[in-house]
């Protein structure tokens, strides 16, 4: 009696371990399916958070500069130019706005010799990585330059040619309405213009960097009205959102009359990005 008892708790405890074993497989198999399940569940939620608009924080760049002399020469200007960019997912919104006074001691009173400023608004929409679509409008005022103002705005395109870690390089093109009034006559012309624009940058080191902005805007019924605008400038950084930096600026108008054509700026600024 006593060995077929212990004949069927042995035949039991196999049984169980066996069905044990088989639990454990099929535990293990289910286990790994919900992991594949659980990585292709993540993996399409990634693909589908990817397609929503990535909204940017706003990105500001500002630079100061000042520069006064004393003993046999008086003189002060000041300069300050600052550029605001947001993304909304493929659509960016930038504003630049330059601004440039000095003043002169002459036989004790200061005269101003330099009174400019120039504001520009653009839309890109990204059709690609590199492509763009633009609407830019722009005004500028010298009080010494033949012009009273200077306004244009239109749409072209931007693509970007180069970009890499170090060196980015895109170049624009814009069909503008052009409308400019002068100081003298003032009278006031309207006309239909063309502008390429080329903006580049090199990141040389860590904390050092260079910046050349490069246009050209032409009348096209009258090529003799042009314009040329070249700013580069050189910063290097001081902390995580001071820089140092050299900048020169060139404005070229090639207008009628006897005013100077070249207004050339060198600027020692100081830079702030936020």
């Amino acid at each position: 009696m006593k060995k077929i008892v212990f004949i069927s708790l042995t035949v039991a405890s196999l049984l169980y371990a066996q069905e044990s074993e088989i639990d454990m497989v099929k535990l293990k198999a289910d286990i790994a399916k919900a992991e594949e399940e659980k990585a292709a569940a993540e993996e399409k939620l990634s693909a589908l958070k990817a397609k929503l608009p990535q909204d940017t924080a706003l990105k500001t760049h500002t630079q100061l500069g000042y520069i006064a002399t004393s003993g046999n020469t008086k003189t002060e200007s000041f300069a300050l130019s600052t550029e605001w960019t947001k993304e909304f997912g493929k659509n960016q919104v930038s504003w630049t706005f330059d601004a440039q006074y000095g003043k002169a001691d002459e036989n004790g009173v200061y005269t101003t010799n330099k009174n400019k400023y120039f504001t520009e608004l653009g839309y890109d929409y990204s059709f690609t990585d590199r492509f763009a679509f633009n609407y830019l409008a722009g005004y500028k005022h010298d009080k010494f330059s033949n012009y009273t103002y200077q306004f244009y705005t239109g749409p072209g395109a931007k693509y970007k040619a180069v970009k890499t870690e170090a060196h980015e390089l895109s170049v624009e093109g814009s069909v503008l309405y052009s409308r400019d009034e002068f100081i003298e006559s003032e009278e006031t012309t309207n006309y239909t213009s063309l502008q390429a624009k080329g903006v580049y940058s090199w990141q040389i080191l860590d904390n050092l960097k260079f910046d050349q902005i490069a246009s050209y805007r032409m009348d096209v019924e009258d090529v003799d009205n042009y314009f040329v605008y070249s700013d580069s400038e050189l910063t290097s950084k001081i902390s995580d959102i001071l820089s140092a930096g050299i900048g020169y600026k060139v404005d070229y108008v090639n207008h009628p009359g006897d005013k100077e054509h070249t207004d050339k700026t060198l600027l020692v600024t100081l830079s702030i990005d936020y």
